[in-house]
């Protein structure tokens, strides 16, 4: 019998502390033990980017990542992403306007990562932007209107 180990992190702004396997991945955890099920598990090899999350700000792929390591840090997924007073924050909303949602099943790793590069840059090329969300495989959009709404989010993000 594996023995467990207690991690104590940040998720979505909570402070938790749970047993973990030494082998139990980010991704399980969020998903299977959270219920944080908008982190999406599509390869389970790190390949896809559905899984992704923010870990200390971070763009990561959790099914890469194992529970123990985020022991200590803070993470980001995207039912933690609002806007002031709570609604809907401005890249969710520019994704929507701009029709970057089709299956749904790459939108929250492409929010987030489009939230961390505008997070640390308020006006990304066309060229910073494809290399932010890089990681991430959509196949229903074809990638313009993706990166369209993260264009349209730092528009509107500037003021």
């Amino acid at each position: 019998m594996k023995s467990l180990e207690q991690i104590t992190c940040i998720i979505n702004g909570n402070q938790i502390t749970l047993p973990i396997a030494p082998t139990e991945r980010l991704v399980d955890v969020l998903r299977k033990r959270l219920n944080l099920t908008g982190t999406k598990e599509g390869c389970s090899i790190g390949e896809c980017g559905a899984c992704t999350v923010l870990l200390d700000g971070i763009p990561v792929s959790s099914c890469m990542v194992l529970a123990s390591q985020a022991n200590g840090k803070e993470i980001l997924t995207i039912e933690g992403l609002h806007g002031q007073d709570g609604e809907i924050h401005p890249v969710q909303q520019a994704f929507i306007d701009a029709g970057a949602v089709q299956c749904g099943y790459c939108t929250p790793a492409m929010v987030l990562c489009a939230y961390a590069l505008l997070k640390k840059n308020k006006d990304p090329s066309v060229e910073e932007i494809k290399l932010a969300i890089s990681g991430t495989l959509c196949r229903c959009t074809g990638y313009t209107q993706i990166i369209e709404a993260i264009a349209l989010a730092a528009a509107r993000m500037k003021y």
